[in-house]
């Protein structure tokens, strides 16, 4: 290991212990969101520059042959057009947010959590894990069934029907992951609130009875 990387390694060992510190609770639960957010970030940016860049070399380098139904046509144009601005819009979004998320986790401490900007763009960075994950991808999959048409619909309509057939139990498989991921994944997000609310409240009961014990320890010497 570099001299920089024991460093590095030094410095995430000490904040690791900070966060394991009954009063820093809060704020090692911040920090696992911070991270999350970067998470998101980071994944959304590469697959919607991946899929955008595919959709737009699909929509440039493509030949059309003649003779294609005009309904045909307006739906591909309508799909690269909307697969293309979600990503974007993705994309964008990531951009903007990243760096200033970025900033603040290079920073070795634990106080440094309260200036990430995560929490108040929660649901920029929802939107953007959404677009880029959920509804770019769905996007995505009514592209390749449209290419699929209008690439094969004068050569054999056999060959856009069964590359259709095969997109369909593929899409219901998509569905069905992402509804049961998203079901399990707010089942985990209840659980560890309630666990966080548990250790809040043992942490205020911890307090409490040593305040108790401190007052009660001056009154015994103040009455001696």
């Amino acid at each position: 290991m570099t001299p920089t990387e024991i460093d590095d390694h030094v410095q995430h060992k000490l904040l690791v212990r900070e966060m394991s510190k009954p009063e820093n609770n809060v704020a090692a639960l911040n920090w696992r969101r911070l991270h999350l957010s970067r998470a998101k970030l980071k994944a959304s940016s590469r697959t919607s520059a991946l899929l955008s860049g595919f959709a737009m070399v699909a929509m440039v380098e493509i030949n059309l042959p003649p003779g294609i139904p005009e309904p045909l046509l307006i739906a591909f144009c309508v799909c690269t057009t909307l697969l293309v601005s979600v990503h974007m819009l993705a994309l964008m979004i990531s951009t903007c947010i990243l760096p200033n998320l970025e900033a603040v986790a290079s920073i070795h401490g634990i106080v440094a959590v309260n200036e990430s900007p995560h929490e108040k763009m929660h649901l920029y960075i929802e939107a953007a894990w959404g677009f880029s994950t959920v509804f770019g991808i769905l996007l995505f999959m009514a592209e390749i069934a449209i290419i699929c048409w209008v690439v094969f619909i004068k050569v054999s309509i056999k060959a856009a029907l069964a590359g259709t057939i095969i997109l369909i139990p593929v899409v219901m498989l998509f569905t069905a992951f992402a509804l049961h991921f998203y079901r399990n994944l707010v089942a985990h997000k209840f659980e560890r609130s309630a666990q966080t609310v548990q250790e809040l409240e043992d942490m205020v009961n911890q307090l409490q009875s040593g305040t108790q014990h401190s007052l009660g320890g001056g009154s015994q010497v103040l009455h001696v």
